[in-house]
């Protein structure tokens, strides 16, 4: 795994000769030698025939230059080790020998950078990787001017074959093949093409690709394929991204126009993660017993990273930490030591998509970030290059003619091309749709083979994200019947999932809700997932549910289906608490479902425990859930969560630290509870907590006919008149202030617009008095 690791954090670099690099410190001369002649000794042997298709020429230049100096180490070694105590070497000398080692190593690295790249990011990045193979032989041209040649006694052969390679590097030029940039010009004219609206001749595409460039199949047209998009969502800057996302394109497109649909066997998610679940299970790390890879915990909290940023100096941390290392005011590296150039925290996506699947081969929730989602999107939106959309919508079509033509397999393939396609990209979402994709794909969701099922359901939750589709899919007959199908018998979770997801895409409709509660089986079936389903599977669904219950008439539905009892229990559950509280709030609007709800005295304490310890947004929604109950439940149920424990704790706290709408919430139910309890006198003494939470917000004016609910302490209960009144009475006792802005606050609350002048006629009564 460590190896793995460390390979993509290679990939991930810019340059592969960026960073820091050290020499061995603390060890004694021989052995400085020693490590100097494994090394190079193991770099001659990997790579004195480069496998890469490009930067050959350099490659090999460079493994014979190593070559030479490994001859002197070797040399050394040998002689000093006759040596019972061999004399020191001078100072010079090993200074110089310490920059050897750095300089073998960066060489090791440049060639295993060409080794394990694809061909087509070799391709793209030909001048800069020559630049790099250039810069190391003027390293070495330096090293060598200033080698000590006369303190080593050499014989005369190893010095004739140092000063021999001293005068080569001084000659040595930037070398650049000629074919490789004829092809490189060769790609990027066909990214005109496309630009112009043309589609590139066959013959060559074929000659390049196939000839020039070595890739003879679709799996390799799949591997580059990998490759460009890690690059490109490993970039540290949007130069290039449009370039990188045209190729992919390109690719792409090659791949099914030149090799078409091959027999082969489709596998669900990525090869890599295929071979990780194998990895993992060859190490016997799949099992009951497991421990977090090391690799994948930050090393400041050394917990399992959630979201991996990598900083200036190449270590990888979880964001939070780092930051929080970072405001308290440090300037270097916490693992390394090395002083930060620059803030700027890169996302690691390569190691994230690792900790994801290995979280699910362990069945460990795990969570992307949003801000990585919109990351991911922003990134897919730079490399919509019109070279990319016109070469993904040539794909596309080729992908649903074969989508309604193939045979079973090669609609599987087209299914999940066609997945990954509508993934990013408004475009790609856009033209996917308009070429008839959706009624073809809505077939496959009835299909026997899970795959495909799973393929075809998330595809049409990709093409959903566009708000110009979903009337595509609610408009196409039968399409929802069918997605609600596969959420009630999907073959796979993840396909109940997407589903799920696919409902609340669609669901951002206003029309479109009461058309998917109507749906037989939708909302029940969102219930059951919302109680039973896996993390992913109750996050689907309470959003679902959520967007649902902004409809008037959805709480018949939602109760008799058992909606909301699932989110009354979704509460307690901190993956959804927030959204579960949302929905609540929104369908306790109704009268008969506050009843329902407030009846239940666990449904108080989940939405109290939120209060205590949820999310700024969680207790914001769990305030206005309590407030709609006691609103809407009636004065009997207020002095049921009024008797709560620490209610008006918790209140104070939300009026001092919530956020505006939910500290309008708490001002409101504090106000309600102590109304309730002191107008029916029961006997039992008031919270002075909640007394005191009632009248913290004081100095609020009127405003557009809107007044602060909590301007006057609320300690004194006052009967209700008539609103037949004497001006004069009204002088003589004070009282009535409060009784005016009782009489205001109710007008507030039950909703009634029309009473609006007379608000403004009791608030000019207040001024004068």
């Amino acid at each position: 795994m460590s190896s793995a690791l460390a390979f993509l954090s290679l990939r991930r670099r810019r340059s592969p000769l960026a960073g820091a690099f050290f020499a061995p410190a603390d060890v004694s001369d021989l052995s400085l030698i020693q490590i100097l002649a494994s090394l190079a000794g193991d770099l001659v042997a990997s790579y004195s025939n480069p496998p890469a298709q490009f930067q050959r020429w350099n490659s090999r230049s460079l493994v014979r230059k190593v070559n030479i100096l490994f001859s002197l180490f070797e040399f050394l070694r040998d002689s000093f080790s006759s040596y019972s105590s061999p004399p020191p070497f001078s100072r010079s000398a090993i200074l110089c020998f310490r920059e050897l080692y750095i300089f073998v190593y960066r060489a090791k690295l440049l060639l295993e950078y060409c080794s394990q790249s694809s061909r087509l990011w070799l391709l793209l990045r030909n001048p800069q990787i020559s630049g790099n193979f250039h810069d190391l032989n003027q390293e070495m041209a330096t090293l060598l001017d200033v080698l000590p040649l006369d303190d080593l006694h050499l014989t005369a052969d190893v010095r004739e074959q140092i000063e021999l390679l001293q005068r080569q590097t001084r000659r040595s030029k930037i070398y650049v093949h000629p074919q490789d940039e004829d092809l490189r010009r060769k790609i990027f004219s066909f990214l005109d093409e496309f630009e112009r609206g043309e589609v590139p001749n066959p013959e060559e595409l074929r000659s390049a690709f196939v000839d020039q460039l070595g890739i003879r199949d679709a799996m390799s047209c799949r591997t580059e394929i990998e490759f460009l998009e890690e690059q490109i969502y490993t970039h540290e800057e949007d130069a290039g991204l449009a370039l990188l996302g045209g190729v992919v394109a390109l690719t792409r497109y090659c791949r099914f126009s030149l090799f078409g649909f091959p027999e082969i066997h489709v596998e669900r998610g990525s090869n890599r993660a295929k071979k990780l679940r194998q990895g993992l299970a060859s190490h016997g790390s799949v099992d009951s017993s497991f421990a977090t890879p090391k690799d994948f915990c930050c090393p400041i909290s050394l917990d399992l990273m959630r979201d991996p940023v990598t900083v200036s100096t190449g270590q990888t941390y979880d964001r939070s930490f780092i930051t929080q290392w970072i405001d308290e005011g440090h300037c270097t590296c916490p693992n390394s030591g090395q002083m930060l150039t620059h803030n700027r925290l890169v996302p690691n996506r390569a190691l994230r998509s690792l900790i994801s699947l290995w979280c699910t081969a362990h069945g460990i929730p795990y969570d992307t970030p949003e801000s990585a989602e919109a990351s991911a999107e922003s990134i897919a939106t730079a490399c919509a290059s019109k070279a990319a959309v016109e070469a993904n919508r040539a794909t596309a079509r080729i992908l649903v003619r074969q989508l309604s033509t193939g045979s079973e397999d090669e609609r599987t393939i087209s299914a999940r091309e066609l997945r990954l396609l509508a993934k990013s990209g408004k475009e790609n979402r856009a033209f996917i749709a308009e070429i008839g994709a959706i009624p073809l794909l809505s077939q496959l969701l009835c299909s026997s083979n899970p795959v495909a099922q799973e393929n075809a359901v998330t595809a049409i939750l990709n093409l959903s994200i566009y708000d110009g589709n979903k009337s595509r899919v609610m408009d196409e007959e039968g399409c929802l019947r069918l997605i609600v199908y596969v959420l009630r018998q999907g073959r796979t979770t993840e396909a109940r999932e997407n589903a799920a997801a696919t409902l609340f895409s669609l669901s951002a409709v206003h029309e479109y809700k009461k058309k998917i509660m109507d749906e037989p089986g939708a909302v029940e079936t969102l219930a059951n997932m919302l109680t039973d389903g896996s993390p992913r599977g109750r996050k689907d669904a309470v959003m679902a549910l959520f967007n649902l219950s902004t409809h008037p008439q959805s709480w018949v539905g939602m109760m008799d289906m058992g909606a909301v009892s699932a989110l009354v229990g979704a509460v307690g559950d901190e993956g959804v608490a927030e959204e579960a509280a949302g929905a609540l709030a929104l369908l306790m609007k109704q009268p008969i479902v506050a009843e329902a709800v407030g009846s239940e005295e666990a449904a108080i304490n989940s939405l109290l425990g939120l209060m205590r310890r949820g999310t700024a947004k969680g207790k914001e929604n769990a305030v206005a859930a309590l407030h709609e109950m006691c609103r809407r439940g009636g004065f009997t149920l207020t002095q049921k969560v009024a008797r709560m424990p620490a209610l008006g704790r918790l209140i104070q706290t939300i009026l001092l630290t919530g956020t505006k709408r939910a500290r309008r919430k708490a001002a409101l139910l504090g106000r309600m509870c102590q109304t309730a309890v002191m107008a029916f006198g029961s006997g039992w003494a008031v919270d002075r907590t909640l007394a005191r939470a009632s009248t913290l917000r004081r100095g609020s004016s009127f405003r557009s006919g809107a007044v602060s609910v909590a301007a006057v302490p609320m300690a004194i209960s006052v009967p209700v008149y008539s609103q037949k009144f004497n001006l004069s009475i009204l002088c003589d006792c004070r009282c009535w202030l409060r009784f005016f802005h009782r009489k205001i606050l109710s007008f507030l609350l039950l909703g009634e617009g029309k009473r609006l002048e007379k608000m403004n006629e009791y608030c000019d009564i207040i001024h004068v008095l």
